[in-house]
């Protein structure tokens, strides 16, 4: 009786060497995934696997780094739908990096005063209340050192309210005239509750400078209906929008006693407590109401509107927030009108950029030629979003180069310098990926589909510094409804990051 139970000890001793041996392999096999996608947990793993003996602890160990690291990409996530939300229009999108900017220390300069910089410190500096270049200034020689510039845009494509917007139709409805601000999927602004934001200027006592005050509307007060099927049958095949018709949304029923003149001007004054006959003009655009969410099987997708590409300012600020000390100066530069060719005084075709950086070298340097050669010390990653295959519609897409959701970060190439993106530049950002240990993918056009061109190439018409042209992945770009990656975002913060220290 004795002599079974210790073989009966020795065959379970037995099992367990043998599913302990098999567990061990399973982890080796997860940890050579991991040395290609997270250099760090791999060598922390690994180091353990090699001094320990029990593989429960390693297998705890595991999937708590697993579950940590994807808690702080669906963090990071949450983090961007909110600051889209919060910034219905590029001028709410400012703001809100202002404020996030005050909060870590940065200070707010003048672009009309005197600028005394003192290295090591923080600043930013905005133009037209819809562009904002934030930097730290670096602690090495400016004209050795240089710049690392991320830039982006604040923009995204909308329908932007007209003057004197009011139109009654049937006696019985209030619509409101709008137009199309940039390359908008028409469709996808139809049937869905939207709102209005913007900024109003009113009058002051100094005609060059008018009160400005940005509004919200933090209800869903407009829809722009479909025509019922019924009445026109061919509506799913192809259907061409007619804009001054087809797309101008409904505010209200008309009461008996109406007065079409002044309404919205009234509505806007009511939600400023301000008096209406101090409203001289506006800049509104509308904007879907509902609020972003990360959704899909797996949590991995981020769907939302402004996607293009407020996820590149937020990932961008947020990365310029990490960087200490820096010996390059570091500078984040958020456009407006990317949508619409940047070619306005906020735009990346304007000397914005070009202008903050020379003062940011006069105060850092007295040598007469330090701007010159800290621009060859420098270099730019121009970031907007990246076109990711559609799995629907595979054939648009070039052959071989095939970005996916969720496979990295983007190189954007196009042979006609539409993006700026050379070998070069792409060496550079690919080595970038490389120490961040984020994997990257590389895009070009179908050649015989012309695309679209970005900030990269235009702002270098302003300022000649080696620049790359990169973005995310996505889904369904210029729709009111946009589809990004929750890991996707979270690397490419990674890698600028990198790019900052």
């Amino acid at each position: 009786m004795v002599n079974g139970k210790i073989k009966y000890k020795q065959y379970q001793l037995s099992k367990l060497r043998i599913i302990n041996y098999e567990l061990r392999i399973g982890l080796h096999l997860i940890i050579s995934i991991l040395q290609k996608t997270n250099q760090n947990l791999f060598f922390n793993i690994t180091k353990l696997i090699y001094n320990k003996n029990n593989v429960s602890i390693y297998l705890q160990l595991f999937l708590n780094k697993k579950n940590n690291f994807m808690s702080q990409e669906k963090k990071f996530a949450n983090d961007l739908i909110d600051f889209i939300y919060a910034s219905p229009s590029q001028y709410q999108a400012v703001r809100n990096i202002k404020a996030a900017l005050l909060k870590k220390g940065f200070k707010k300069l003048d672009r009309g005063a005197i600028w005394n910089l003192q290295k090591g410190e923080k600043y930013f500096t905005s133009k037209n209340s819809s562009a904002i270049i934030a930097f730290i200034v670096g602690t090495g020689k400016i004209e050795d050192k240089g710049f690392r510039i991320v830039s982006a845009h604040t923009d995204s494509p909308s329908l932007k309210i007209k003057p004197e917007p009011e139109i009654v139709a049937e006696n019985s409805y209030l619509k409101i005239n709008v137009e199309t601000y940039g390359g908008a999927i028409l469709s996808t602004w139809l049937d869905r509750p939207l709102s209005i934001a913007g900024r109003v200027s009113l009058m002051s006592k100094n005609p060059l400078s008018p009160i400005v005050k940005y509004i919200n509307i933090k209800r869903p007060i407009l829809i722009i209906p479909n025509l019922a099927i019924h009445l026109f049958r061919d509506v799913n095949d192809g259907k061409k929008f007619r804009k001054q018709v087809d797309m101008l949304p409904i505010m209200s029923i008309i009461k008996d006693k109406f007065e079409k003149d002044g309404y919205l001007k009234k509505l806007l004054a009511k939600e400023l407590n301000v008096n209406a006959e101090d409203i001289l003009d506006f800049d509104l655009n509308l904007y879907e109401f509902e609020k972003g969410l990360i959704m899909g099987e797996n949590n991995e997708f981020i769907s939302s509107g402004k996607i293009d590409d407020l996820s590149m300012v937020h990932a961008g600020i947020d990365a310029l927030f990490n960087s200490i000390s820096p010996e390059a100066t570091n500078v984040m530069a958020c456009f407006d009108n990317e949508e619409v060719g940047s070619g306005t005084k906020q735009g990346a075709a304007s000397p914005f950029l070009k202008d903050v950086l020379k003062r940011i070298t006069w105060e850092c340097s007295i040598e007469k030629d330090a701007f010159m050669r800290a621009k060859i010390n420098s270099f730019c990653i121009s970031a907007d979003m990246a076109h990711a295959v559609h799995p629907n519609i595979p054939e648009k897409h070039c052959p071989v180069a095939r970005p996916k959701i969720n496979g990295g970060p983007v190189i954007k190439f196009n042979a006609n310098q539409k993006y700026t993106t050379d070998g070069i530049s792409a060496a550079v950002f690919g080595m970038l990926c490389k120490k961040a240990g984020v994997e990257y993918q590389k895009y070009a056009n179908h050649s015989d589909e012309a695309g679209g061109s970005t900030l990269g190439s235009i702002s270098t018409s302003q300022i000649d510094i080696r620049t790359v042209d990169v973005g995310n992945p996505m889904l369904a770009m210029h729709s009111i409804r946009e589809l990004c990656g929750v890991k996707d975002h979270f690397s490419m913060k990674k890698v600028f990051d990198e790019f900052y220290k």
